[in-house]
């Protein structure tokens, strides 16, 4: 049986409620216990222990982190959660080093990750339309969420050794949020998760 490990990055701040990521976060969950996975979650509005934290990451086959999108990167309480889990992982099972050596410290920087063979998701919320990473002259510049705004997320964990699966990019949930749109979102995005899941673990 495997291990899932969710971070619900869903902040509560200002005029955000963290609903949408929490619902996400709920909608994984009834996913990968129909598919008989282990599962524990961490929300990033509660108190951690980072060494606790760190044995989460360690247990886990599988990382998924639900993340809004604010002002083009992670919300602060998630960056916190970040820089403090992952320092308490150094030499404890998530990274040794940044990978070079002494005699060669031009090559093999971000080799020192400790959790090879582990894989991780990221889900994000936005306010921009799809659109907008994908037209001409639109304000992304024709890049995609995973190769711009996301993509030093995506390198911070492989410099953990982890191996990233395809995203999911939930976008316009915020001026066209309708419950009709979000029930489409809730469907395709559980379609997607137990494909992934099934297709990785080989989950029947």
């Amino acid at each position: 049986m495997k291990n899932v490990f969710i971070i619900n990055g869903g902040l509560k701040y200002a005029h955000s409620g963290g609903k949408l990521n929490h619902s996400i976060t709920t909608w994984s969950k009834e996913v990968l216990k129909d598919l008989g996975l282990n599962i524990r979650i961490t929300d990033i509005n509660d108190e951690f222990d980072p060494k606790e934290e760190v044995e989460n990451f360690k247990w886990a086959d599988l990382i998924i982190y639900h993340v809004p999108i604010w002002w083009f990167q992670v919300p602060f309480r998630l960056k916190f959660y970040i820089d403090d889990v992952f320092t308490a992982g150094h030499n404890n099972g998530m990274y040794a080093s940044d990978g070079r050596s002494r005699k060669n410290p031009a090559i093999n920087y971000g080799k020192g990750g400790l959790m090879h063979g582990k894989k991780y998701m990221v889900t994000s919320t936005w306010n921009a339309p799809e659109e907008a990473f994908t037209l001409e002259g639109e304000f992304f510049e024709q890049k995609s969420v995973d190769e711009g705004v996301l993509f030093g997320f995506h390198k911070m964990n492989e410099f953990t050794g982890m191996t990233r699966l395809n995203s999911f990019h939930f976008h316009d949930i915020e001026k066209n949020a309708t419950l009709e749109r979000i029930e489409a979102y809730q469907n395709e995005y559980k379609s997607f998760l137990k494909a992934e899941i099934e297709d990785e673990f080989a989950v029947i």
